[in-house]
């Protein structure tokens, strides 16, 4: 049956406009679109207020347990259900908040159908500096909404194939985990060095070490006759995600191709952004190039490839990275400074060792994320099944 969204529910409202200034640390808090995240609320960095101030807000936005809450500001469209357990939490502007009318929507299922629609509100948000959706605009979106009983069905197929995805991520992050205890279980740590493996920089293990070009590039859309362009964002996995890469003219890879040719086994490290630091190794011979972003390393002899990327993924570099950072908005790793990086250098067998141990690790890796990535699919064409 089709309902406008305010039918389906006993009021929307959103948050505070003026919030009150924080305070001390106290049971009463403040959240906004940060802490927002699809069927996630965290509470990280609250806005603390007294109990009045409290009050004071939360006459208007009253969130409960089994309400939905929506982002409508910058991040248009992540929502989650309000859990039992989150209690004495009001909001500032940046969300809505969806008092449901479960005799005629469970509020999971209005959290499905707001995620579904997700494009639909970002379309019609409007600002400059950050784009929002008006209560208005949300109260008056139609929506099919069918029986009490047809909405527990869906529910129960969407929540498991939730939990199994779920599941999958904590099996990668897992996964991970292992690769650095047998790090450190091999070879110790820079600080103790109880093996007293040769310690040497970044430089010294590697014949070449440059950027990418500090040009913005023309891209093209034109995949036949432009060639690959990488920056940051496709190694943040540690490897090389080619799914969603940007292409340049033939012009300007020729320019670019002239001072780098990245090469099989060459080391591609972020270098700019809040995730600096991480390492992918080119294990493909793709002609590309790379943008400032990126970093190219090519090892030496001496140094495996897939170890040096496990080393320069290891927390203990990443420490070093950032006491070095420069930058006040967006971080800026510098190539200087990545050269000066302190690391080990075993013996080259215990490198090796080591890496057929990644190598069976990744390949459990590459199982999970493909039962992800499966999962997802299905996932996804589901939602666009019971939703459209």
């Amino acid at each position: 049956m089709k309902y406008r969204l305010i039918e389906i529910c006993a009021g929307i409202t959103d948050g505070s406009h003026n919030p009150p200034a924080g305070g001390c640390k106290s049971d009463y808090m403040m959240i906004s679109s940060k802490n927002v995240f699809d069927d996630e609320i965290t509470l990280d960095d609250p806005r603390y207020l007294t109990e009045d101030q409290f009050n004071q807000e939360n006459n208007r936005t009253r969130v409960a347990s089994g309400d939905v809450l929506m982002t409508i500001v910058g991040i248009v469209g992540r929502t989650a259900v309000v859990p039992n357990d989150f209690v004495n939490i009001t909001l500032q502007r940046s969300v809505a908040v969806f008092h449901t009318n479960n005799d005629i929507c469970k509020s999971r299922y209005l959290m499905y159908l707001l995620r579904a629609k997700r494009h639909y509100f970002e379309s019609e948000a409007h600002g400059v500096a950050q784009k929002g959706i008006y209560l208005k605009q949300l109260s008056d979106v139609m929506v099919d909404i069918p029986e009490i009983a047809e909405q527990t069905h869906i529910l129960d197929i969407l929540d498991h194939l939730q939990k199994v995805i779920f599941l999958r991520k904590q099996e990668l992050i897992q996964l991970n985990e292992i690769v650095k205890a047998r790090f450190v279980e091999m070879f110790g740590t820079l600080h103790d060095n109880e093996n007293g493996f040769e310690v040497v920089t970044i430089e010294d293990v590697c014949s070449l070490m440059k950027d990418g070009t500090h040009q913005t590039p023309q891209y093209t859309e034109n995949k036949e006759e432009g060639f690959k362009f990488l920056s940051s964002k496709d190694v943040m996995s540690q490897k090389i995600d080619w799914t969603d890469i940007k292409y340049i003219p033939a012009e300007l890879h020729e320019k670019l191709y002239a001072t780098i040719k990245p090469q099989r086994n060459d080391i591609l490290m972020s270098k700019n952004g809040v995730n600096y630091g991480v390492a992918a190794v080119n294990d493909t011979d793709e002609i590309f190039d790379i943008y400032v972003s990126l970093a190219l390393l090519r090892p030496k002899e001496e140094i495996d490839p897939v170890f040096l990327r496990c080393v320069i993924n290891n927390p203990e570099t990443k420490r070093q990275f950032d006491s070095s950072i420069k930058g006040i908005g967006v971080p800026n790793l510098h190539l200087g400074e990545i050269r000066k990086t302190k690391i080990f250098l075993p013996p080259i067998e215990l490198q090796k060792e080591f890496v057929l141990f990644v190598d069976q690790v990744d390949k459990s890796k590459a199982a999970v994320q493909k039962s992800l990535d499966e999962t997802q699919v299905l996932f996804d064409s589901l939602m666009q099944k019971y939703f459209g």
